[in-house]
C-alpha cells in the first residue's frame, strides 16, 4: 500500500504528527482501508477528545466510589449497595457475544457506540430523582437496575470501540493513543479530585456526588457527540452470526490458537490488578483508619499514576503490548510484597501519604494491564474477525470477574494481609503467561 503524505494537511495532521510521534505520515495507512488514510488525524483527535471526556465521567460516576457514597449518604442497606461493583462489571462484558453479531451488521460501527454512550447519559440522569427521591431501599434497587442498564450498553460500546479504533488507526499508534486518553483523562481526574477535595473538604457531601454523577452524564453526552463525527469508512457486513454461533467458534479459537489462549489466561490473571484497588484501600483503612482526607488522597494517588503511566505505556505497548501485560503483572506483585512489608508494626510507617506510593504504582500498573490487552486483541486480530476475539474474550472476562468476586470472602475469613499475597501471586502468574504470549504481528 502506497503511503499518503499528511504532512501538509493543516492544523489536525500537524497535531497528530507530534502527538502520534515521528514518521507518522509514512505510516497512517498501516493496516487500515486506504480510504480511510487522508482522515486519520482527525479521527485521532477525535478518538482523544472522546477519551479525555469518557475517562473523566466513568471517575466522576464510578461503581467503585460516587455511587457507593451516593447511596450510603440516603441510608441504601448495605447489601444493594455491595452488588453495584459486580453488576457494573457483569453486565459490561457477559454479554458481549451477542453484541458481536449485531455490530457486525452495521456498515459504519461508531453509531453503536454513540447510541450505547447516550443510553448511559440517561440511566446516570435518571439515577439522581431515583437515590434522591426515592425510599432508600427502594431507591438503591432503583439505581442497581439503572447500572445494570448502564452496564450493558457499555459492553455494546466496548465491542463498538475496538472494532473503529482497528478501522480508523494505524498499527503503531494505537496504544499511543489510548496511553494519551488515559493521560488527559487521568490529569483532569486529579485536577478534579483535588479541587473537589480542597473546597469542599469534609463538608455533607449527598447533593455533591448527585452534582457529580449528573456531571458525568453531560460528559457522556460530549463523548457520543465527539465519536459520531469520526470518519469511517463501511466495513464488512456479511458473515454474521448469533450469540451461539459466536460462542462455538470463540471456543474452536481457544481450542485452536494457542496464542490467543494464553493472551485469555494472562488477561484473566491480571484481572486481578484491575480489581485490587479496593482492597489496598481497606488494608490502608486497617493501617490508617477511616478518614475521608485519607481516601481522597489514594483517589488522587492512582490519578497520578495513570497519569504518569499513560504515555509511556501506550508507546511501550505499541512496541510489545505482550511486554507491557507482563511488566503490570512483575509491578502487581511488588507492590503487594510492598504492602505488606509497610504494614508491619516494626516498619515505621505512620502515615496514609507514604502508603500512597502504593496506589501511584498500582495506577500504573492497571494502566500497563489495560492499555497492553487492548493494544495486543487489536493489533493481533484481522479487521474480519476482530469483533469475535474481542467479544468472546470479554465475556470470558465477564465469566472470570465474577469468579474472583470470591476474593472479598477471602480477606472477611483469613484477613485482607492473606488476600493482598494472593493478589500478589496472581498478578506474578499473569506476567508468567503475558511472556508466553506470541508479539502481535497482525497476521492470522
Amino acid at each position: 500500500m502506497d503511503p499518503v503524505d499528511l504532512r501538509n494537511e493543516g492544523p489536525a495532521a500537524v497535531t497528530h504528527g507530534l502527538l502520534a510521534g515521528e514518521g507518522v505520515a509514512e505510516r497512517s495507512c498501516d493496516a487500515i482501508p486506504q480510504a480511510q488514510c487522508t482522515a486519520v488525524p482527525g479521527n485521532y483527535l477525535r478518538n482523544l477528545a472522546n477519551g479525555t471526556a469518557t475517562r473523566l465521567a466513568e471517575q466522576l460516576a464510578g461503581a467503585n466510589l460516587v455511587l457507593p457514597w451516593l447511596l450510603a449518604g440516603v441510608g441504601t442497606p448495605a447489601a444493594i449497595i455491595g452488588f453495584l461493583a459486580p453488576v457494573r462489571q457483569a453486565g459490561a462484558l457477559l454479554p458481549q457475544l451477542a453484541f458481536a453479531a449485531a455490530i457486525r451488521r452495521l456498515p459504519q460501527r461508531k453509531w453503536a457506540w454513540s447510541a450505547a454512550a447516550a443510553v448511559q447519559a440517561v440511566c446516570l440522569l435518571a439515577m439522581i430523582p431515583a437515590a434522591l427521591g426515592l425510599p432508600p431501599t427502594a431507591g438503591g434497587l432503583a439505581v442497581l437496575a439503572l447500572l445494570a442498564v448502564f452496564a450493558v450498553a457499555s459492553g455494546l460500546g466496548s465491542v463498538a470501540f475496538q472494532d473503529v479504533l482497528g478501522k480508523t488507526i494505524a498499527r503503531g499508534q494505537r496504544g499511543r493513543l489510548l496511553g494519551q486518553r488515559a493521560l488527559l483523562g487521568g490529569g483532569l481526574t486529579v485536577i478534579a479530585g483535588a479541587w473537589l477535595y480542597g473546597a469542599l473538604g469534609d463538608a455533607e457531601a449527598t447533593a455533591m456526588y448527585a452534582a457529580l454523577v449528573g456531571a458525568a452524564a453531560l460528559l457522556w453526552v460530549m463523548g457520543a457527540m465527539l465519536f459520531a463525527q469520526i470518519e469511517e469508512v463501511p466495513g464488512v457486513t456479511e458473515g454474521g452470526r448469533n450469540a451461539l454461533g459466536e460462542a462455538r467458534r470463540g471456543l474452536a479459537l481457544w481450542r485452536s490458537e494457542p496464542g490467543y489462549r494464553r493472551y485469555l489466561i494472562a488477561r484473566g490473571l491480571l484481572v486481578t490488578v484491575e480489581i485490587a484497588a479496593p482492597f489496598y484501600a481497606l488494608y490502608a483503612r486497617e493501617l490508617y483508619g477511616g478518614a475521608l482526607s485519607a481516601l481522597g488522597v489514594y483517589i488522587l494517588a492512582v490519578g497520578l499514576g495513570n497519569v504518569l503511566a499513560g504515555p509511556v505505556q501506550g508507546r511501550f505497548a505499541d512496541h510489545s503490548a505482550r511486554r507491557a501485560m507482563g511488566v503490570a503483572g512483575l509491578l502487581a506483585a511488588g507492590l503487594a510484597l510492598a504492602a505488606l512489608l509497610l504494614g508491619q508494626p516494626n516498619a515505621g510507617v505512620h502515615s496514609p501519604w507514604i502508603f500512597a506510593l502504593v496506589f501511584v504504582g498500582l495506577g500504573i500498573a492497571e494502566s500497563g494491564a489495560r492499555i497492553g490487552r487492548n493494544t495486543w486483541l487489536i493489533d493481533a486480530v484481522s479487521a474480519a474477525e476482530r469483533p469475535v476475539y474481542v467479544a468472546f474474550a470479554n465475556t470470558a472476562m465477564g465469566v472470570i470477574t465474577l469468579a474472583w468476586g470470591v476474593l472479598g470472602l477471602v480477606a472477611q475469613l483469613a484477613g485482607v494481609p492473606v488476600l493482598l499475597a494472593l493478589l500478589g501471586v496472581f498478578a506474578l502468574a499473569g506476567a508468567i503467561f503475558a511472556s508466553a504470549i506470541p508479539e502481535a504481528d497482525g497476521r492470522r
